[in-house]
């Protein structure tokens, strides 16, 4: 907390949000009574914090259903990513998880010894026996969708992932990502929180999941680079560099923002279907748990935009403070457009006039601009109290000295 509140400094309304949250009583949740669930939510902490979080907040009706179906579609990215497990092997369980995850007392212990995820699968009848109990219409979402992903990994994990072109960079996106959004929204719809439409649109379901995944990409270029994975298409870094890896040297600089300002252009171009999905959710639960990743990739977008550390360090990320001040603001679809319009503009002012997509940026955070103020005409306001915060950092204003004292207290209370 002390180094997240140091690095937030002068970003006044994230010290607050930071102060906030650390004063904030803490919501327990308590599965002692059940062991099945305790061990179930343990995984789900273990694989992943940012996820556990946003899906403990949902209301009963869905909390364990969407833990257990990213907990299916982990146990099924494990075996899929491990490259210890020989194809003659992996490939069958990859086209058949969807039956597997009706098979009592199934688990599966050929992971090898440094996958971080193995334990999961060494205990996943623990899995199949939450899964078990969910209504019929969770299983068959979720043995849908799991099929379908698997399937689409047992071809890439065959053929190789060959990411030639835009058109094969959406395919497996989708098959990673936007299958995902489409699970959601089938069981947003069928658990009564939402209309039937939100699961009609699945354009819009799979640009939520596009999002996500291509920012994932751009900021994980250099990791995959080390891991020898190639996700950037050829169609786009092949205008920049004569392979992917030319862009990391140092005299490829100028060429390598230029390709990054491209990537960024492609995944913008989403924004518009994650504003509309957005305004479908009704469900105050549902909203905040679609609506909390989709911020922080824009926030992620305009930290990574023009910015040469993408080629040169890994693991680039948004602060603390930012991240617990946009958990904090996501409440609802005009907060959510605010924060979409103050990202936007940032990115467009970040832009380089010499760079050849100075001008698809514009038009597109042009676009987010329009979108906002023509349909959801609540972020104004909501944008002028944001940048009220935002901007106090450097106007010495009553905000930002609140912020420093109460960051001050905190601090002394963190390293007493």
């Amino acid at each position: 907390m002390a180094s997240a509140i140091l690095s937030s400094l002068l970003h006044p309304s994230e010290v607050l949000a930071l102060v906030q949250y650390k004063l904030s009583p803490k919501v327990k949740h308590d599965y002692s009574s059940d062991k099945t669930k305790e061990r179930l939510y343990y995984f789900l902490n273990m694989t992943s914090r940012s996820f556990a979080a946003v899906i403990q907040d949902l209301d009963e009706e869905l909390k364990d259903a969407i833990c257990i179906f990213y907990l299916v579609l982990r146990g099924l990215d494990t075996i899929e990513d491990d490259m210890t497990i020989d194809l003659d092997v992996k490939i069958p369980y990859l086209k058949t998880f969807d039956e597997i995850i009706y098979q009592k007392g199934w688990t599966f212990t050929k992971n090898g010894p440094n996958e971080k995820d193995r334990q999961l699968l060494v205990e996943f009848d623990t899995v199949i026996e939450s899964f078990l109990q969910l209504k019929p219409a969770y299983q068959s979402i979720i043995a849908d969708i799991t099929k379908r992903m698997g399937n689409g990994m047992a071809h890439y994990a065959t053929a190789g992932i060959h990411v030639e072109t835009i058109a094969d960079y959406d395919e497996y996106c989708h098959y990673v990502a936007g299958l995902v959004g489409l699970g959601l929204s089938e069981m947003f719809s069928a658990c009564g929180f939402e209309s039937p439409m939100v699961a009609k649109r699945k354009d819009l379901s799979n640009s939520m999941g596009l999002f996500l995944q291509k920012t994932n990409i751009i900021r994980d270029y250099l990791e995959d680079l080390h891991d020898n994975r190639r996700f950037w298409p050829k169609e786009i870094w092949g205008q920049y560099a004569g392979k992917l890896e030319d862009l990391v040297k140092p005299e490829n600089k100028e060429e390598a923002l230029k390709c990054l300002g491209h990537m960024i252009t492609n995944a913008m171009g989403h924004i518009k279907d994650v504003l509309e999905y957005l305004s479908l959710i009704k469900n105050k639960s549902c909203f905040k748990f679609c609506a909390i990743p989709q911020v922080m990739a824009i926030a992620t977008l305009n930290l990574l935009h023009t910015n040469y550390t993408v080629f040169t360090r890994e693991n680039v990320k948004i602060r603390k403070g930012e991240t617990v001040w946009l958990m904090k603001e996501s409440n609802n679809i005009d907060t959510v457009a605010a924060i979409f319009r103050l990202y936007a503009r940032q990115i467009n002012n970040k832009s380089n006039p010499l760079d050849p997509h100075f001008v698809d940026i514009g038009i597109i955070c042009g676009e987010i601009e329009q979108i906002c103020v023509s349909n959801y005409p609540g972020s104004t306001a909501e944008l002028r109290r944001i940048q009220a915060g935002v901007m106090a950092g450097t106007g010495g204003s009553v905000l930002t000295a609140a912020a420093v004292v109460a960051g001050a207290v905190v601090l002394k209370s963190t390293l007493a």
